[in-house]
């Protein structure tokens, strides 16, 4: 059985915009995300490194670069959205297996941040193997529209209160 490799985050600032450009590009990640229109240049991955960057600076928080024994594998992390801090995350369709193993990572992190009371995760209607976030203790809180997309919203409490 192959051994699973070490995952680490970085910034997206740290990480060749054309890796990133190359991912995006994929025309088999618009299937599960509604807010992918158009297609990708670098200039579109540029704005899109900056608007990352700029959550950072806003909330000291906000999507890394996943790295899988160092090579990109995607990116996702925490965005701050009203009240809620929005777990996401997007990963290159040969790391897909890699999704739970980084999401229990990001939330181990997220349960020592006092900033995060909970997590929340919107997922497009086209997802329906959501058991894992089921597993995970998230709960489905209903429907939201977002940028005129629907999302199913789901919610998981954090901290050590709960």
């Amino acid at each position: 059985m192959p051994q699973r490799p070490e995952i680490t985050f970085t910034r997206l600032t740290g990480v060749a915009p054309d890796a990133i450009l190359d991912h995006m590009s994929d025309p088999r990640l618009a299937e599960h995300m509604p807010l992918l229109k158009g297609g990708w240049d670098m200039d579109t991955c540029t704005a899109f490194i900056a608007a990352k960057e700029a959550c950072w600076a806003r909330d000291g928080l906000g999507h890394w670069a996943i790295l899988a024994d160092g090579r990109y594998a995607g990116w996702g992390g925490f965005q701050k959205e009203g009240e809620d801090w929005d777990y996401g995350l997007v990963l290159r369709p040969q790391d897909f297996g890699l999704g739970l193993a980084i999401t229990r990572k990001a939330l181990a992190y997220a349960r020592t941040d006092a900033r995060i009371p909970h997590v929340t995760f919107l997922l497009p209607p086209s997802r329906r193997h959501v058991r894992g976030l089921a597993r995970l203790g998230a709960e489905m809180v209903g429907e939201i529209t977002y940028e005129g997309e629907v999302f199913r919203k789901y919610r998981l409490e954090t901290s050590s209160n709960v």
